[in-house]
């Protein structure tokens, strides 16, 4: 019997690989050569022009320094930024996207006491634009103050020094140092505080009251160990400055005397403030755990945060049907229903989603919604108080 040669291994393993079941030859390599790889020389990777930015890696881990961080980018020693480049850094800071959570309620307090001045006797009724405009102009600096100072105590606690979606980034990006951004607040607040008091004295005591809970609010919310924030205040906090006591004061500022309805009309407007505050809280919970910062959020589970924001939003829309049930209730104020597609969208991101991003979004749509819901209410309440008057004008 023929004895048969032993397979040759070395052979095998360097010749290729050739697939014979279809027509066409598939050839495959088990290695290649170094030589065959296309290579990039090493002297055009380590080209870089004088004027380019060099970027840092630095820790972001929580800290209790003041000093100033190091920035994101460090731009070369002979770059100078210009005006408009500071002004837009600034405006950032401030967060103008929150603006409004203040602003809508200062809006619905005064078309409130207008209307209600309108008659056929005065067809205008009494509107102090001075007495708007400056109590605009106070809650506006108190919520920009309150952001900034916010800003500095949320750094010198390690709160969102990684959360590129949280505050403005004036001190995290290190663009401008802490004890600027500190003073510029508390110089808003100041100011803030000044023009309150002074147009709060056409408004009542009660009015300095609201004025005083909120600039201590404005402070308090972040400053100091025991934050109201941090110890899952924020969300009654906004409620009640957002909506009573704005809506109220910038009532009594034009009539000088308070409405149980205005109460009633605050509601929406706090509630939606409470459902923008508790989505920021849902985004910011790993960060804000990381430093120790307790919200509501971060003691409930996904499911009842998620539950809690819908509860908030139904809140709203039941609030405005009872107020236009009544016989003699402006029922035209239901046209702020048109609004509920967009709470629906809003509804709906955040029931599909977890992430930060996915709760960021939804948190400027709800501000949207705000913001449209607010524009549809005074639209209601003036087509309202000037309707039954129409005859009147035209004779």
């Amino acid at each position: 019997m023929q004895s048969q040669n032993p397979p040759n291994h070395d052979a095998a393993l360097s010749a290729p690989k050739v697939n014979t079941m279809t027509s066409s030859q598939i050839v495959t390599a088990d290695s290649i050569q170094a030589e065959d790889s296309p290579t990039i020389p090493l002297g055009s990777l380590q080209t870089f022009s004088a004027l380019q930015p060099e970027v840092s890696i630095h820790s972001v881990a929580s800290t209790r320094s003041v000093t100033m961080p190091s920035p994101l980018v460090v731009q070369p020693s002979e770059y100078r930024r210009s005006l408009s480049e500071w002004l837009s850094l600034w405006w950032e800071g401030i967060r103008p996207a929150y603006l409004p959570l203040s602003i809508m309620p200062v809006v619905v307090g005064s078309i409130l006491a207008w209307t209600q001045s309108i008659a056929a006797k005065s067809l205008l009724g009494h509107f102090h634009v001075l007495r708007f405009l400056a109590t605009f102009i106070a809650v506006i600096l108190l919520q920009i103050g309150a952001h900034l100072v916010n800003d500095y105590y949320d750094y010198l606690k390690g709160i969102d020094t990684s959360n590129s979606l949280g505050p403005g980034g004036l001190i995290q990006q290190g663009l401008i140092k802490p004890a600027r951004v500190l003073s510029f607040g508390l110089i808003l607040l100041g100011f803030g505080a000044l023009v309150g008091a002074l147009v709060a004295v056409s408004g009542g005591l009660l009015v300095f009251v609201f004025g005083l809970i909120g600039l201590l609010c404005a402070y308090f919310y972040s400053a100091t160990s025991r934050a109201l924030s941090s110890i899952a205040l924020g969300e009654l906090v906004s409620f009640l400055i957002f909506g009573p006591f704005i809506t109220l004061g910038a009532y009594m500022v034009q009539t000088g005397h308070l409405d149980r309805m205005v109460l009633l009309y605050s509601i929406p407007l706090g509630l939606f403030a409470t459902a923008v505050i508790h989505l920021n809280n849902m985004r910011d919970i790993e960060s804000d755990l990381q430093a120790r910062k307790h919200t509501l959020a971060s003691f409930w589970g996904l499911r009842m945060n998620r539950a809690f924001y819908v509860i908030l939003l139904l809140g709203v829309y039941a609030t405005i049907i009872a107020l236009a049930i009544p016989r003699h209730a402006p029922h035209l104020v239901l046209i702020t229903l048109w609004t509920l597609p967009t709470a629906i969208i809003a509804v709906t991101g955040v029931l599909r989603t977890d992430a930060p991003a996915g709760l960021h979004l939804a948190m400027r749509q709800t501000l949207k919604v705000e913001t449209y819901f607010t524009l549809w209410l005074v639209v209601a309440l003036l087509v309202s108080a000037l309707w039954p008057l129409l005859p009147h004008l035209a004779l």
